[in-house]
């Protein structure tokens, strides 16, 4: 089951609830019987490994322009 956090919007105080996705949220606090809100965080996700835009789908313009640096160098070496 899900946790969801609720903040209350008259006394300010927070409480965090198990309950299943297709209940009916929590519309008061237990505290004071005012208004409560649920509170939303960011998921934290790390892409690592290959598949991801910055190892596999790069610009590859930027390639063509490292090997045309490398070309030129060796032109002017000769």
């Amino acid at each position: 089951m899900p946790i969801y956090e609720y903040e209350c919007r008259k006394c300010g105080h927070k409480l965090e609830v198990f309950s299943r996705p297709g209940e009916e949220p929590m519309k008061e606090c237990m505290v004071c019987h005012g208004p409560i809100k649920k509170v939303f965080h960011p998921a934290g996700i790390i892409f690592k490994g290959s598949g991801f835009y910055t190892t596999d789908y790069a610009r590859s313009s930027s390639k063509k322009e490292k090997a045309g640096k490398k070309e030129d160098v060796k032109e002017k070496a000769v």
